[in-house]
């Protein structure tokens, strides 16, 4: 690991004047300092933002709920607000990692970790998201676990989140202060293809800093499933995973989100498949009908060509799961 400050930053304002190209915000760091240690990525300036007010959940006065950026991943999973209101986020974040890093990890830190492809971690090999132009060693290498959907030339490396599959799916909103003001990001605005550009994980500006999370007042309790697919039952990243929500008039889909993880450089929600089921019977053929649609253009790289058909049966579980499956707080 090479040599780097540390400070502490006790207001947003103090963060923001301190954030440089080569400094990093560190809240639980589960995922940063591994990379430092493997040489992955390279801070000279860490500063602590665990001291920020953002250590609350609470609701909002549109009826949704906010999230601290600095609460932990358990605090959120196990918060009542969340448990009874948004189970479907509850169950992604506790199907993640172990209960010691979810003690550890910080929500706005989820959303800013990175890959967990080999070669981006092995720096003998190239890689254009560790050091761009060098080269895509996991198209012609062993790609088990990487992308099938909107990869690129570039990358196919996947984002490794479950709470972030939960929060695409739930249409989350991102508030982030930058040195040019606050601003909000869609969830599903705030990862990015890897395109030509696979160094770039998110739409965040480099001097900007989440704050909080916003979830809509709907959270999709009554019918709802996360399904994770991994090699071993804990501590694994998906394969495939998939968030699914209903609302329902009787068998009639009202809406529908369906939000996949384990496929993709960001969670991925294909919403004009989505509305082929809206107004529809919630059928296993029509879920069939989406799930097809859905993996439409996804293209397998060899070693990870299954997940396609992985991918298919696991919406369709999904959404006989969420079809059935009624919340108890």
């Amino acid at each position: 690991m090479n040599p780097f400050a540390y400070t502490r930053a006790y207001g947003v304002d103090t963060a923001l004047d301190e954030k440089t190209d080569v400094a990093q915000y560190i809240g639980g760091g589960t995922n940063l300092i591994d990379l430092m240690k493997e040489d992955v990525m390279h801070s000279e300036l860490l500063i602590d933002v665990n001291h920020l007010p953002f250590h609350t959940i609470e609701e909002t006065e549109a009826g949704g709920v906010r999230l601290g950026a600095m609460m932990t991943n358990a605090e959120t999973a196990y918060h009542p607000l969340i448990e009874e209101r948004y189970p479907l986020l509850s169950k992604a974040i506790l199907s993640g990692a172990s209960p010691q890093l979810r003690n550890m990890a910080t929500n706005g830190g989820n959303l800013m970790q990175r890959t967990r492809c080999y070669y981006f971690y092995d720096t003998a090999t190239p890689c254009n998201k560790r050091q761009p132009g060098s080269g895509c060693s996991a198209i012609n290498g062993f790609n088990r676990i990487h992308a099938i959907l909107g990869t690129s030339s570039e990358c196919i490396a996947t984002h490794p989140s479950d709470m972030c599959v939960a929060l695409a799916a739930l249409d989350a909103v991102v508030h982030v202060s930058g040195k040019n003001g606050k601003r909000t990001i869609p969830f599903t605005e705030f990862h990015r293809l890897p395109e030509l550009n696979p160094e770039k994980d998110n739409t965040l500006q480099s001097d900007e800093l989440i704050t909080e999370i916003e979830l809509p007042a709907e959270g999709f309790k009554d019918h709802f499933t996360y399904i994770k697919i991994r090699d071993r039952q804990s501590y694994a990243f998906a394969l495939v995973s998939v968030a699914a929500a209903l609302q329902l008039d009787g068998d009639t889909v009202r809406d529908v989100r369906i939000a996949l993880g384990g496929v993709a450089h960001k969670p991925w929600r294909d919403q004009g498949a989505e509305s082929l089921l809206k107004g529809k019977k919630a059928t296993e053929e029509n879920f069939e009908q989406v799930a097809e649609t859905i993996l439409a253009n996804a293209q397998g790289f060899g070693h990870n060509t299954f997940k396609i058909e992985l991918a298919k049966r696991a919406i369709i579980r999904a959404l006989s799961e969420a079809l059935v499956n009624q919340h108890h707080a």
